[in-house]
């Protein structure tokens, strides 16, 4: 079960929030027992990107088999 403070991997891409599948994010909020999430992207030096209102299914659990990767923020 997702909770509040959980990172959380995306699983699909965000074009309009220029996120990507597999950008890590933070729960900041929980909607309706955990059918939606309001979920907060960052960079590493901590510059809040945004918070994205989503879906049960468009993110997972961060697992102990991952391995962070890192990608550039491109501005638009």
């Amino acid at each position: 079960m997702i909770k509040e403070h959980d990172c959380v991997v995306l699983l699909q891409d965000l074009p309009e929030e220029n996120l990507k599948a597999g950008d890590i994010g933070m729960v900041v909020h929980i909607h309706q027992g955990g059918a939606g999430y309001e979920v907060e992207f960052m960079t590493l030096a901590g510059e809040t990107l945004c918070v994205a209102t989503l879906m049960a299914g468009q993110v997972r659990s961060v697992t102990r088999h991952d391995i962070a990767h890192v990608r550039e923020r491109v501005v638009v």
